[in-house]
């Protein structure tokens, strides 16, 4: 399938593969999965890249409906600052294309954050490493695949 539902089967870990149609066309492939999978918007999360100031890439898993605090990833990463990555290094780094990148199976192991709001639902949705591919697991599952960490970096 791909790398991050390799990376799930092969630990185990208790995930729900939920495939959908994507349109190309599609403003925002959160949102459209959101809808096409009858989900609310709050349990999709997406998966971006930010580079600190020293060119260290950064995970960021943020709700799809908000969007990601760059000062908030800075503060918890301990970096003076934060800006999105280049697409470009972004798709390089986690091997998988734009719209369909996830935070599992990735290239290198980059420092991962999940936005604390994931810990109110029993499982959400992240992509599961291409365009029309969600994967459903519990909050924590992800963050133990990732050795990612909790914090406040979505705003509504």
């Amino acid at each position: 399938m791909t790398p991050a539902i390799d990376l799930l089967k092969k630990a185990r870990a208790e995930h729900w593969v939920h495939g959908y149609s994507h349109d190309p066309k599609a403003a925002s492939y959160g949102l459209e999965a959101a809808e096409k999978l009858g989900l609310e918007p709050a349990r999709v999360f997406k998966t971006l890249l930010a580079a600190s100031e020293k060119g260290e890439l950064l995970v960021a898993v943020v709700p799809v409906a908000g969007s990601l605090d760059l000062k908030a990833l800075a503060q918890a990463a301990g970096v003076k600052k934060a800006d999105m990555a280049d697409p470009a290094a972004a798709q390089r780094a986690a091997g998988y294309l734009l719209g369909g990148i996830s935070p599992l199976g990735q290239k290198k192991r980059l420092r991962t954050f999940i936005d604390g709001s994931a810990k109110r639902h029993s499982t959400i949705y992240v992509s599961a490493g291409r365009r029309g591919l969600e994967v459903e697991l519990a909050a924590d599952v992800l963050a133990q695949q990732c050795q990612a960490q909790f914090a406040a970096i979505g705003r509504d």
